[in-house]
């Protein structure tokens, strides 16, 4: 129990201090205004440079069982933190670029809280599913670990 509320706190932590204090919630799809100058220069026009290049996109589906409702964290085209009614389940699509193509990205989603038979808190149970595909959980609950992912083109 104890173990499970430090992983969660610390993890909320940690994407709380990602996602930066006071900034605009704003869905802009992958490329950032001020990020399309510095890549389109660093290319150069240069044969071989992947800084230009798009990969797959892919659909990223996350899921979390439970009943009620809970504390959602999850991170796929950003991080997001939410309240929300348990079982969830959202949907992204990814498209990886420059270099996440060679080294990829991390998608994942911590799961809410939820009481257990013994009426002691333990993680809900999480699932992510690439393209139809299942490819993390966290064994029905019984894993403090988040469900993530590497996710390469």
């Amino acid at each position: 129990m104890r173990k499970t509320t430090t992983l969660t706190t610390t993890l909320l932590a940690a994407a709380v201090l990602l996602t930066g204090c006071g900034s605009e919630k704003k869905d802009t799809g992958p490329a950032k205004p001020g990020e399309a100058s510095p890549s389109v220069s660093a290319s150069g026009g240069a044969k071989g440079s992947s800084s230009g290049k798009k990969g797959v996109a892919h659909q990223v589906v996350f899921e979390v069982g439970g009943t009620g409702t809970g504390k959602v964290m999850w991170i796929g085209n950003t991080n997001h933190f939410e309240q929300v009614t348990l079982p969830w389940t959202k949907t992204e699509s990814i498209q990886l670029e420059g270099a996440e193509l060679k080294v990829g990205v991390t998608v994942s989603v911590v799961p809410a809280s939820v009481e257990g038979p013994d009426r002691m808190l333990k993680p809900a149970p999480c699932t992510i599913k690439v393209d139809g595909k299942q490819v993390a959980d966290n064994q029905g609950g019984k894993s403090a670990e988040p469900c993530k992912y590497q996710l390469k083109d």
